[in-house]
């Protein structure tokens, strides 16, 4: 499976040792950048740049790395198509592909070891989708949204002041 991988400057250690991690795991990496260091670069080209090839190419996932990961999960969930899920634990890892079949993952480089932030990405990478019919349909309520911007009954009306 190709899986895509972009950084800032803040994941570039753990993203080049995932690169290498995840090849001897049987995994098709493709660096999506960062390249180099560079304390003032912007995430969120790198983020959009997963999230697009992971659309556009069926089949693949995608993993976007931050300090926190929190602004990378954001700017990849910008990009149609995208379900980007922050992970800190193995069972949110699981949960992430079992119950919002997500196809990009993002961690936060500061935040776990380098051990502990690539058994996130594998544990990731391994687990299927459930295909139960409630999180079936809870994704295509999710798309729907997504493509038409008409939220479904159920919830509070939205208001206007």
């Amino acid at each position: 499976m190709r899986v895509f991988l972009g950084t800032d400057h803040a994941g570039l250690e753990l993203k080049s040792h995932l690169l290498q991690a995840l090849a001897a795991a049987g995994y098709e990496p493709v660096d999506c950048g960062a390249y180099e260091y560079d304390a003032q670069d912007d995430y969120p080209p790198f983020c959009f740049e997963v999230g697009e090839r992971v659309v556009t190419e069926p089949g693949t996932l995608g993993v976007v790395i931050g300090g926190s990961g929190n602004g990378e999960q954001i700017a990849a969930n910008k990009v149609p198509g995208v379900r980007a899920a922050l992970v800190w634990n193995t069972e949110t890892a699981e949960l992430a592909r079992q119950h919002n079949d997500a196809n990009v993952v993002s961690v936060g480089g500061r935040q776990h070891s380098v051990e502990e932030a690539t058994r996130l990405v594998l544990t990731f990478l391994a687990t299927p989708f459930s295909g139960a019919e409630r999180h079936v349909r809870r994704i295509a309520l999710i798309s729907d949204y997504e493509r038409e911007r008409h939220r479904p009954a159920g919830g509070a009306p939205t208001t206007t002041p």
